[in-house]
């Protein structure tokens, strides 16, 4: 199993991220645990400045806008 954090204040694209990276798991058959991060003490302390950002299994993989697909698929096959 996967575990992706999506860090951000919970804005449409937070959201959006969350859902293509659930969706894109699913269709790939890759079990995942996603958990949605408001907190800015939190979020900072990964050292992301721009969100939403994307931590997969304690690394961050992304920060700024809307992953794209691929990007997301690749992590979903690493």
């Amino acid at each position: 199993m996967k575990s992706f954090k999506v860090l951000g204040s919970g804005c449409k694209n937070c959201v959006t991220t969350a859902k293509l990276i659930e969706e894109k798991a699913a269709a790939l058959g890759v079990v995942v645990d996603i958990e949605k991060v408001t907190d800015m003490a939190t979020i900072l302390g990964y050292g992301v400045m721009s969100t939403p950002g994307v931590v997969l299994d304690g690394t961050v993989v992304h920060a700024g806008g809307i992953p794209k697909t691929e990007k997301i698929e690749s992590w979903l096959r690493s």
